[in-house]
């Protein structure tokens, strides 16, 4: 065995508890093998910016595990507590960070973190996510639909579509066909009952002049179109009454032509709400979201604006959190550019005050932020719980299966098409993983596919054995699930619009198969506690195969996924302290093995899941 893979921390579960009392304090655990030529274990930690190293002590063994324990107990006082372990050795001095071993002194960014001050979101641990997209998932009565010519977007009339017409990549946001929700209140039944899902994410639902309504008209009111603020409000009290969750979409860095702030700063350049907008030359000149003129961008030097948008108790992100609303958070459209424009930078202090108004109305809610980049500066336990985990879970994770990374899919010529080796994708999911507290890393929004991004099925060209193989991982990896719908039941699309086509109810049209599949994992996820927030550490990366351990108190699950056939037969568990004896059961073929030498003999099929029996 190597001793340097065996050494193990995770800051949850068996390696951190939170003790009671009236001070903060916890008691940290550092798991290594038996054979480490280990003398002594500190904490290295920094909380007065003075380095301070302190003593752990051996403890006695764990059941169940062939390993020796490392325990210390700390007051991490500070918002933001880091630390690293420092390992004195035969061999000389270790360091041990969340990035892994290594004998050079690492930098801070990827120590280990502690945030004692975090808002309860513990729901969101438990949570599988369905993201709608409102005018294409369900059409409920009463309808409201909008009818063709009834009004215009960037100068040509809308167009109302018949259910399940295939879009128009011409007529793209101009594009209606009706849904609404009332259609999704009515299919709850299936979402839940059905499918097993218990939190939804809706793309924007207030007012705008588009189908997708990015292009804000109004903050303040439920779009007309998808049922007004009762639709909302029936829909908020049919889902609590199923113990749903329900988080929108808000557009803070830009709004609509038509938004009555922009109206009013066009109309007069001392109107009071001119402050919100960059005009370089009025009217005709002025900042918008990528040179995009049917969406100004709002300007966060306007004290103003912040007071109307976050700060005040009637501001568009409380309204929303409070009765008779009463949402579960917010996923805050192009988070990564909010509050920047050419010298102004400006997105971390308005993130701040946007958390801190998010907290305050609902402590519990989920904060949640776009991006397609490293958002981790963004994750530091002051400005948002978690992102759309593109970079950090889903391209790698594409890149690995389909030889091509994301920028390639979506038409750049210099984007990459060779794959990731299986060690580099893991070096990848590790980079970002490490760079974030791990009660960010737990709650980062993992995803397959969604409204900006060809569909799953469209991601792999067809190959459902990719396909299963890539919802294993999302089911399996650190994170939250997120199912866009549709994929359940084999829905195809490429590049925006046709992502966003109409959601099928027949269910001839329906691949049953398919959809059981998805059922398993969402059931797996929801009753494998090892799954949800448990701690995790890479067993293999090799060949085509990667594995990985996802460890609760409760329980252990070693996941196996396989984007080819290899040579590889078994994997090592013994740096995991897994015993030899230790028994396995694969959930989704039933089969059962022994480990033996160290090693948990596996299947040559693409994903299994194996669940240590009691």
């Amino acid at each position: 065995m190597d001793w340097h893979a065996a050494v193990h921390h995770t800051p949850t579960g068996l390696y951190l508890d939170r003790l009671s009392g009236s001070t903060f304090e916890v008691r940290l655990r550092l798991r290594t093998s038996r054979n480490a030529p280990i003398k002594n274990v500190y904490i290295r930690c920094a909380p007065e910016g003075e380095e301070q190293t302190v003593a752990a002590q051996r403890v006695p063994d764990r059941q169940g595990y062939d390993c020796h324990w490392w325990e210390v107990t700390l007051n991490p006082h500070n918002p933001r507590f880091h630390y690293r372990f420092l390992l004195r050795t035969e061999q000389g001095v270790w360091w041990y960070n969340a990035a892994g071993i290594t004998r050079s002194v690492p930098t801070y960014h990827n120590d280990f973190q502690i945030l004692p001050d975090r808002s309860e979101t513990s729901w969101v641990d438990d949570a599988v996510f369905y993201q709608i997209f409102p005018d294409r998932f369900a059409v409920g009565p009463p309808e409201s639909s909008v009818r063709s010519g009834q009004h215009r977007l960037d100068g040509c009339p809308v167009v109302a579509k018949k259910w399940g017409e295939l879009p128009n990549v011409h007529q793209g946001a101009r594009e209606f066909y009706g849904g609404n929700l009332h259609g999704i209140t009515d299919k709850l039944t299936y979402l839940q009952d059905e499918l097993g899902v218990n939190a939804l994410y809706l793309n924007p639902i207030f007012t705008a002049p588009s189908s997708h309504k990015y292009d804000v008209a109004s903050y303040h009111a439920v779009d007309p179109h998808f049922g007004g603020d009762a639709a909302l409000i029936r829909l908020r009290e049919a889902t609590r009454k199923r113990g749903m969750r329900i988080i929108l979409d808000v557009v803070p860095n830009h709004c609509g032509v038509e938004h009555p702030w922009f109206q009013d700063a066009l109309k007069d350049a001392q109107a009071e709400t001119a402050e919100f907008f960059t005009f370089h030359k009025h009217p005709e000149d002025y900042e918008s979201w990528l040179g995009i003129r049917s969406l100004p961008k709002l300007n966060y030097r306007s004290a103003k604006l912040k007071e109307w948008m976050y700060q005040k108790q009637d501001s568009v992100l409380r309204r929303w959190l409070a009765p008779p609303y009463n949402l579960d958070g917010w996923r805050v459209d192009v988070a990564n550019m909010l509050g920047r424009q050419r010298a102004d930078h400006l997105g971390h202090k308005v993130l701040r005050g946007m958390r801190q108004a998010v907290k305050e109305t609902r402590p519990d809610s989920y904060f949640l932020g776009e991006s397609f980049f490293d958002a981790s500066s963004y994750l530091q336990g002051d400005q948002l719980d978690a992102t759309m985990n593109y970079r950090g879970f889903m391209m790698p994770l594409y890149h690995w299966l389909t030889g091509h990374d994301y920028h390639h899919l979506s038409g750049r010529d210099w984007g990459d098409d060779y794959p990731l080796e299986t060690a580099d994708m893991e070096a990848q999911w590790r980079n970002f993983r490490a760079s974030v507290p791990w009660e960010a890393a737990r709650q980062q929004f993992n995803l397959l596919g969604s409204h900006d991004t060809p569909r799953l099925l469209n991601m792999v060209d067809g190959d459902r054995e990719k396909a299963a193989l890539a919802r294993h991982l999302m089911f399996t990896y650190p994170g939250v699930p997120n199912v866009y719908y549709g994929d359940e039941i084999g829905l195809e699309g490429g590049r925006d619009p046709d992502n966003r086509r109409c959601m099928p109810w027949d269910p001839e049209q329906w691949d049953s198969d398919w959809f059981e599949g998805w059922k398993t994992l969402i059931n797996l996820r929801r009753t494998l506690p090892a799954l949800r927030g448990g701690a995790y550490q890479t067993l293999t990366a090799q060949l085509n195969t990667v594995a990985f351990l996802r460890e609760a108190p409760s329980s252990r699950v070693v996941c196996v996924a396989r984007r080819g056939p290899d040579d590889l037969r078994s994997v090592p568990v013994d740096i995991a302290a897994i015993p030899d004896g230790a028994a396995f059961k694969e959930a989704l073929s039933g089969a059962e093995v022994v480990v033996s030498q160290g090693c948990l003999p596996i299947l040559t099929a693409a994903t299994q899941l194996w669940v240590e029996k009691e």
